[in-house]
């Protein structure tokens, strides 16, 4: 438990860093902004880049395992929407709803965590869940918000925003990049790869601090009547939905499979909260949600890593 204990601790260390000196130091929200702008558009797509070019491009094709991973995230995202539009809540809330107990922090939480859990080639596996999961959730939110008519701009022009979202995000180029280099066998100069190497290490520290920062700078002021089921779903329900769907779908690697049940338990994504504000939807509640399943997930994924650690968790369920 030591071994566990020692991983999980600075890692959630490192949020509470943030959230605390955020709180101390009381800066406006709009000082993050640039460490948000270091994390996602130069860090953690350098840490993609570097680890995808250096894969085996075979690697880079496991259908079966980004059908599982992505189905199971669905199934979440539909069990929660369904079940708020049952409770009258409307297509908009149940959205968001169905976001926050499906969209986890697999951006700011997922390769930082794995990556220390079960080494640099869970970045791998880490990246096509990132890619697949987000192609799926950029195309839901503004689809369902449209049809919800919250969003008034006509079809071609939100399919194209659809498209250009997905296209333009820093952390699906850089996969798109690291899986060409992997392809054609290409390896950076190594002035170019050293100082790949200096961001990918920096990426995990910095997402993690602004993550807790983050945390802090939206206050809970109000604790929904939906948190029970939504943490749930997100914190117990989807990491053992991916577990048994990935299991049932192929035979993958220790490292893949449990990379994708971990990512699976990460708490609600901060994403979320900012989805949920661009369409004034459940706005204060989602920030709500994040908060909870993020203090949540300190128990939850720590108790996952010592299941994984211990082998209580079989590699395959259907052998």
């Amino acid at each position: 438990m030591s071994d566990i204990a020692g991983l999980v601790l600075p890692f959630f260390g490192l949020i509470f860093i943030g959230f605390a000196v955020a709180r101390i130091t009381r800066q406006p929200v709009d000082a993050l902004g640039w460490m948000n702008t270091f994390v996602i558009y130069v860090a953690l797509p350098a840490l993609f880049f570097q680890l995808l070019a250096k894969t085996p491009f075979e690697d880079l094709t496991e259908w079966g395992f980004i059908f599982g991973s992505v189905f199971s995230t669905f199934l979440i995202f539909l069990a929660m929407f369904v079940a708020s539009l049952v409770m009258a809540g409307g297509i908009a809330e149940s959205t968001i709803k169905g976001l926050a107990a499906a969209y986890g922090n697999i951006g700011y939480m997922g390769p930082g965590l794995a990556v220390l859990a079960f080494g640099e080639q869970a970045a791998v596996p880490v990246a096509l869940i990132f890619c697949f999961e987000n192609v799926m959730h950029f195309t839901i939110a503004p689809m369902m918000m449209a049809l919800a008519g919250d969003d008034r701009r006509p079809w071609p022009q939100l399919l194209a925003g659809i498209v250009s979202r997905i296209a333009l995000h820093p952390f699906i180029i850089a996969t798109a990049f690291g899986v060409a280099a992997a392809y054609f066998e290409f390896h950076p100069p190594l002035p170019v790869d050293r100082l790949l190497s200096y961001l990918a290490n920096a990426a995990a520290p910095c997402a993690l601090f602004a993550m807790g920062v983050t945390l802090a700078l939206r206050p809970l002021k109000r604790v929904p009547a939906e948190i029970a089921p939504i943490t749930f779903l997100k914190l117990i329900v989807h990491p053992l939905l991916c577990y048994a769907v990935l299991s049932w779908v192929g035979n993958f690697s220790e490292i893949w499979l449990f990379s994708a049940v971990l990512l699976a338990a990460l708490p609600t994504a901060t994403n979320v909260f900012v989805i949920a504000q661009q369409y004034g939807v459940w706005v204060e509640r989602t920030s709500a949600t994040v908060l909870i399943t993020t203090c949540v997930s300190i128990a939850t994924v720590t108790g996952l890593l010592y299941m994984i650690r211990a082998g209580v968790l079989p590699l395959d369920l259907f052998p």
